[in-house]
């Protein structure tokens, strides 16, 4: 299974030069497994909110497609590969932690840190 996503881009009426950075992503799974299930909802989440249509998802099916694990370097799935902009960085499990999925793509994060009972803490 290889899925790839490409959001329209409206005309923004901007130079390529004003441009935001475009992101390249590779999820890379293993079956139908509700691990990978949740990582690519996790993801398309992620990217949804806060690349607004700056990137290019493509999800990998390893079972289907074993020579991209070589390829990319993946030893674990599922793993988020961002190609593009550099550097390049890998994430590994179900993309659940957004706000380290956010620090790592190079984007703020909008939630403060939350402590173990789910209140924001004040500093």
């Amino acid at each position: 299974m290889t899925q790839e996503e490409k959001p329209s881009r409206p005309d923004s009426g901007e130079h390529p030069e004003d441009e935001k950075p475009r992101y390249k992503l590779r999820l890379c799974i293993t079956g139908t497994t509700s691990l990978s299930a949740r990582a690519i909802v996790n993801v398309r989440k992620i990217c949804e909110e806060h690349l607004h249509g700056q990137y290019e998802l493509e999800v990998i099916d390893l079972i289907e497609h074993p020579e991209v694990a070589a390829r990319e370097q993946v030893i674990a799935a599922p793993t988020l590969v961002k190609s593009e902009p550099p550097p390049t960085r890998r994430f590994i499990g179900d993309m659940s932690q957004s706000e380290r999925i956010l620090r790592g793509l190079g984007l703020p994060a909008d939630d403060p840190p939350r402590t173990t009972d789910d209140t924001p803490r004040k500093e």
